[in-house]
């Protein structure tokens, strides 16, 4: 009962917030090269941080489940952030909404081409200025290299909408959610993670032009195992551990991903951050086992 409560209020707020959101982004289209385009975008964005912060609401009110933060929780909203954040379930989404929202400039997610296709939402993502990505598989890229270069262009294009607007940029280096299924078929050297996928970020930093000098390296950890969303709107979620470390981005983690040199020396940088990484989650793990 708790689960279908929580579902409901979720359409609902989005059915209510959804009537002026569709109708700025249908202005938006309309105006797309029009002098208001950035004012609408604000509009946009502060519509869409009213709908997280109802969800937020009804999210206490309803769910026992208690998230607790260790790290900073105030930062410069006139600053640009990149956030990194290991994936286990869509839970892991609303953690995120939960903690930082209202707190960082407004969130944007990377997302998959084929979402700009769905209706409505499509749309909405589409005038939120979220990054619309066709991801190429190292094989389509050997046979075709160009594909790779226009990894970097389409990236540096969505990117540019950010330049006089500082926002949160979201990035799931593992490129997928955690399952042991996927963790055994890498192969992979963490025991709490999947490999994580440099480009994508080091592409974006190039794109952003040294305007990002703050990673927001987040962890999620369940204590009750990993939850799916079902579980988590019934309620069956007792706690939430969330660890958040600023990282300084330098000008040397800016370049060239085309450069092997360079390419060697940010995929350590980022192998380092998972390192540690996957040893704050055994750590966390076996805190909770005592």
């Amino acid at each position: 009962m708790r689960a279908l409560l929580s579902q409901c209020l979720f359409i609902l707020v989005t059915l209510v917030i959804g009537v002026p959101l569709i109708t700025l982004s249908l202005v938006k289209l309309l105006l797309y090269r029009s002098r208001w385009r950035p004012m609408l975008t604000r509009w946009l964005d502060k519509t869409a941080s009213a709908w997280i912060s109802c969800n937020n609401f009804h999210q206490r009110l309803l769910l026992p489940t208690k998230i607790h933060v260790d790290g900073p929780l105030e930062f410069a909203r006139r600053q640009w952030f990149m956030l990194v954040v290991n994936h286990q379930s869509w839970v892991d989404i609303l953690v995120i909404l939960r903690v930082l929202n209202r707190r960082v400039p407004y969130f944007k997610f990377f997302l998959k081409q084929s979402l700009a296709w769905i209706p409505v939402l499509g749309m909405a993502f589409w005038a939120l200025d979220f990054p619309f990505m066709r991801r190429h598989s190292k094989e389509q890229v050997a046979r075709d290299p160009r594909l790779a270069g226009k990894d970097l262009a389409t990236t540096r294009t969505q990117c540019e909408r950010y330049s006089n607007k500082p926002v949160t940029i979201i990035s799931y280096l593992e490129g997928t959610r955690f399952t042991p299924e996927k963790h055994a078929a890498q192969q992979s050297p963490y025991k709490h993670l999947l490999i994580p996928k440099a480009g994508g970020l080091a592409f974006t930093l190039a794109a952003m032009e040294g305007r990002i000098n703050t990673l927001l390296d987040v962890t999620i950890y369940y204590p009750g195992g990993r939850p799916s969303f079902w579980q988590y709107l019934g309620g069956g979620v007792d706690t939430i551990q969330v660890v958040i470390q600023e990282r300084s981005i330098d000008a040397s983690l800016t370049g060239d991903y085309g450069d092997s040199k360079f390419r060697a020396h940010f995929q350590n940088w980022v192998n380092g951050i998972w390192q540690d990484k996957d040893e704050l989650l055994e750590r966390l793990e076996q805190q909770s086992a005592k």
